[in-house]
Order: structure tokens, then sequence, then C-alpha cells
């Protein structure tokens, strides 16, 4: 019950968009320009706003388009040849052909074919095919209208709800990873790893959240002074994708150090848990829309614990597992705003090799029989 209220509450703002643009739409169509039975108005403005966000524009052209191919079809093969069964099928397929041609995505490609039909088995006498593309143009026109100007999404909300369960999960794969390898447990960090691909739905939400945003902003004015808040997700999202894929190898390196019986420091799967904290500690400041001061703080912790793993020696799983550790902070830290250089710097100040030649991390490194 609790699941479904969330879920209506997630929504609701959609439906009141959807409901809003179409009664808008029929009104703009039916009162003010006068069409007589203008359902393509409302129907184009559902279809517009319950397109993928972020994707609204294009898929209002298309839309469009959409329609003026399938009207153009309906039309020219009724006057040609009449209405019937065969009539209507081939109507569809041309409508198809011609909308996958012209390398139209899939809000193209249905609203041709249906739009033809409804043509062809509704409206052969309700008007010239200029007025049917017109209430097109007005329902998808008032769709924008209202997502932009009178009923905008907050692109923080959107945001923020959309990276909560990808940042969580992160988080759980880190720790689960850690109490597995500190456990000695191999079945444990499998199912870490597999928990994160597993996940891995709730980051391309996360992505497409963050086009959804960007897109809302840049058409919604009164949502213009979210661009400051909202920079750190947009930013900040492309580095998290790459410390998640130096995260899986990290996992994936550990099961391998503990099949092959390596040895394991007592800090190594401390460095991990420190590195899934910073993870949820930017999950919070993003929330809060604060500095992530505590995120890179703890990622620097994670990764200097990771130092001292390797200097009371590792196997050569093990050596990857710290490397791995040193790229991923590095990434994190990018998410939180530190730019490249700085970045790498502090990671090294961090994990003890500031100052030390490239080649002195091999030689110093200890001996293991």
């Amino acid at each position: 019950m609790i699941a479904a209220l969330a879920r209506g509450r997630a929504g609701l703002m959609l439906a009141l968009q959807a409901g809003l643009a179409a009664g808008l739409a029929w009104f703009v169509a039916h009162d003010l320009l006068g069409r007589p039975v203008p359902f393509f108005a409302p129907i184009a403005a559902v279809i517009t706003l319950g397109s993928s966000v972020g994707q609204r524009l294009r898929r209002t052209t298309e839309l469009v388009l959409g329609v003026a191919v399938g009207i153009g079809i309906g039309d020219g093969i009724i006057l040609l040849i009449g209405t019937g069964p065969a009539q209507i099928g081939l109507i569809v397929m041309l409508a198809v052909l011609i909308a996958t041609a012209v390398g139209g995505g899939a809000p193209l490609i249905v609203q041709s074919a249906s739009s033809a039909v409804l043509v062809a088995t509704l409206t052969t006498s309700t008007g010239q095919p200029w007025s049917r593309f017109l209430d097109a143009l007005v329902g998808g026109g008032i769709a924008l209208a209202v997502m932009s100007l009178l009923l905008p999404l907050n692109p923080l909300r959107v945001v923020s709800r959309a990276a909560d369960p990808a940042l969580r999960a992160f988080t759980g794969g880190l720790h689960e990873a850690a109490g597995g390898l500190a456990a000695h447990d191999p079945a444990r960090v499998q199912a870490a790893l597999e928990s994160l691909r597993a996940a891995e739905g709730t980051f391309e939400a996360f992505r497409s959240a963050i086009e959804a945003a960007r897109e809302n902003v840049a058409f919604a004015p009164a949502r213009w002074r979210s661009r400051g808040a909202l920079a750190q997700y947009v930013e900040g999202a492309a580095q998290l994708t790459y410390s998640l894929r130096n995260v899986r190898v990290l996992i994936r390196r550990a099961q391998t150090a503990l099949n092959d019986q390596e040895p394991i420091p007592d800090v190594l799967p401390v460095a991990i848990r420190h590195l899934g904290d910073a993870v949820d500690l930017l999950r919070q400041e993003w929330d809060r829309g604060v500095e992530p001061l505590a995120a890179r703080e703890r990622a620097l912790r994670s990764v200097a614990e990771a130092g001292k793993a390797y200097r009371e020696g590792v196997g050569y799983s093990g050596g990857v597992v710290v490397a791995q550790v040193r790229t991923a902070v590095a990434d994190l830290l990018r998410a939180t705003g530190v730019e490249y250089a700085e970045a790498t710097r502090q990671v090294r100040d961090a994990i003890g090799w500031s100052g030390r030649p490239r080649g002195a991390r091999r030689r110093q490194r200890p001996r293991r029989t």
C-alpha cells in the first residue's frame, strides 16, 4: 500500500500535466480555432507528455511529422482506392515503411501508423488534411507550454529521486564487498558484484533524469534558478559512472585474491568500506545542496587505508585492488567538483606517494615468498 502511494505521488505531476494539456488542447482547437472534432489535439498533447522525459522536444517534432505522414498517406489511399480492410492494411504498411526509411524513432513510426488508421476509419469526412495536422501541432505546442511554463517539473527533485537508489546501490555493493573481503568469503564478494550489476537500471534512470532536468531547466524559466544546484549532479554523473566501472574491477580482483588465498591486510576491506561511506556521504550532501566536503574527506581516507595495505604486503590481485581504489577515489573526487590535476595530487598525497619517483613504488614494495 505504501509503495503504491509512493508511485502515485511520483506520477502526480505527470498526471496533472497531461490532464491540463489535454483540456487546453481541446479548448484551443475547438473553441478558439473552430475545429468541430479536434481529437488529434488532446491525443498529441498526451503523447508528447508521455514521451521519455528529457526528449520531449524531439518527440514532439516526431509526433507532428508522424501525424503529417499518416494523414497524407491515409487521405491519398482513400482518394485513390477507397476504404476497407485491404486499404487499412496498405495504409499502415506504407506509413511504417516511410517513417522507418526517414530514420524515425518509435514515436514517429507509431504515430504515423495510428494517424493513418484514424484517418482511414474515422475521419473520411471531417475536414481537410491540413486541419488534422493543425490539431496535432496545437496539441504538441500546448504540451510543451504546460511542461515549460504552467506546470514545470522540479528538476532537482527529479534528479535527486533518481540519484538516491543508484547511489544507495553503489554504497551497498561496496559495503557488501568489504564485508566479504574481511570475512574471506568469495561468495559474498560475488554477491556484491551481482547486486551492482542488477542495479544497472537505477544508474540508467539516473542518467535519464539528468537529461530530463537539463531539458527542464533549459525550457522552463521558472526553474532557471536551479541551474547552480543542478550542476553538481550534471557534472558529477559521468565521473560516478567511471568510478562504478573501476569498482566492478576492484570487486572482481578482490574475489580473485580470496580464491588464490593471497594475503589480505585488515586495512584493505576498511579502505573499501570507507569508499562506500564516501559515496553515501556524497548522496546526502548532493541532496542537501551543500559542498561535498565530507565525501571528499572519506574518499581520501579510503585511499590512505589502501596505501597502508599495500605497504603491509599484498599479492598480485591485491595490488590491483589497491590501484582500483586509487582510481575510483580520483573519479569520485572529480564527481565532487575537484579538477583532474588536483584530484590526482590529493590521491597521491593521501596514499603516501607524493614526490616519489614513479619507479620507487615497485622497488620499495615488500617482497613476499
